[in-house]
């Protein structure tokens, strides 16, 4: 569907491995005073003096979690680094460092890699951490990115899964669902494409569904904005595979049960639209929908003067004892069990 007229191919066996490095991490900067020592050597040297490390992995499979079809390289490149990120915002830690691993096979030249590290590099400067090391290898087929993200945090600020009471609220912060939407709008323009080639597709409508697919924004900027609130979240998680799913693994690991209600869910009205527009319910996309990169987090009853009518934040529920259950109260003031319907990268088809 996205064709790349550019003739130019160059072949990444002319470079061999460590020509192939040198030419893609030449534009890397060193930007924190944690890093002793980035790429060249045969390791990476940090230095957190009296904070903790933080540190998250994730793996990214071509005709897995992305398709190339739609996916640009320079976007799939941000979206790589975004992605590991929120993992570490999760911790209401400060991202400094990444690593980078590409496995990649001969069907890509020089310039595809060009154009994927062209998105890390942007994403290392937009969220201000080091690219220190990684690795490159072949693959027998496909596209294959593990990235490797770092932090830092005092021990007194770090954030568990696993610290939420009984009375405490839900948050959420932006919206939710959008990036599966987006995700579906891109899947039926590519059914249209391949029935026909030159029928290009009108994505005016869908700008904000689909940016949140190819390009979601982790959200670096909470830490800052709870600490100036004076909140310290008793848990929080990302919600990457889906809200209903992430609420479930915050009860899991704090053994506790929450209401979660139908009518507090913060939804973009683009999202609504394209629901209707695909006769989707918009509930069951926002709770299951999953690659939002916001943040869940709970907060003590008494923080909620603090938070409340702040823009980026939406109270969906609370916490409860166990013994209650985890239930969506929906806008008919019924209770449903809440089941985890988000992503499994291990469903069998």
């Amino acid at each position: 569907m996205i064709e790349d007229k550019t003739p130019q191919r160059t072949s990444i066996s002319q470079l061999g491995e460590f020509g192939l490095i040198e030419h893609l991490t030449k534009h890397f900067e060193i930007k924190n005073e944690s890093t002793l020592k980035g790429i060249g050597d045969d390791a990476a040297v940090l230095d957190f003096s009296n904070k903790k490390a933080v540190v998250s992995t994730d793996l990214l499979i071509e005709g897995v979690h992305f398709d190339l079809a739609y996916m640009p390289l320079k976007h799939l490149g941000y979206k790589a680094v975004t992605a590991n990120l929120s993992d570490i915002y999760a911790m209401n830690a400060k991202a400094t460092q990444i690593t980078v691993s590409v496995a990649v096979s001969n069907r890509f030249p020089l310039e595809a890699l060009e154009e994927l590290f062209a998105g890390i590099t942007l994403a290392a400067k937009e969220y201000n951490v080091d690219v220190i090391g990684g690795d490159t290898t072949s693959s027998q087929k496909g596209l294959i990115i593990s990235i490797t993200a770092i932090g830092e945090a005092n021990a007194e600020e770090l954030v568990y899964r696993n610290g939420a009471n009984p009375t405490d609220l839900l948050v959420v912060t932006g919206d939710i669902g959008a990036a599966y939407m987006g995700l579906q709008v891109l899947e039926r323009e590519k059914q249209v494409f391949q029935v026909n080639p030159n029928n290009q597709p009108d994505l005016d409508n869908y700008t904000y569904l689909i940016e949140r697919q190819l390009k979601p924004e982790a959200r670096k900027d909470i830490q800052g904005i709870l600490k100036a609130l004076e909140i310290q979240p008793t848990s929080m998680i990302d919600i990457s595979d889906g809200l209903s799913s992430e609420v479930m693994h915050l009860c899991k690991q704090s053994a506790l049960g929450c209401n979660v209600y139908e009518d507090k869910l913060p939804l973009d009205p683009q999202f609504i639209s394209v629901c209707e527009e695909f006769n989707i319910d918009s509930t069951t996309i926002a709770l299951n929908g999953g690659e939002d990169y916001e943040l869940l987090f709970t907060i003590k009853m008494e923080d909620f003067d603090k938070i409340k009518g702040n823009p980026n934040f939406s109270v969906i529920g609370h916490m409860t004892q166990a013994s209650e259950g985890i239930h969506l109260v929906t806008r008919a003031n019924t209770k449903i069990a809440l089941k985890a319907r988000g992503w499994n990268a291990l469903q069998e088809e």
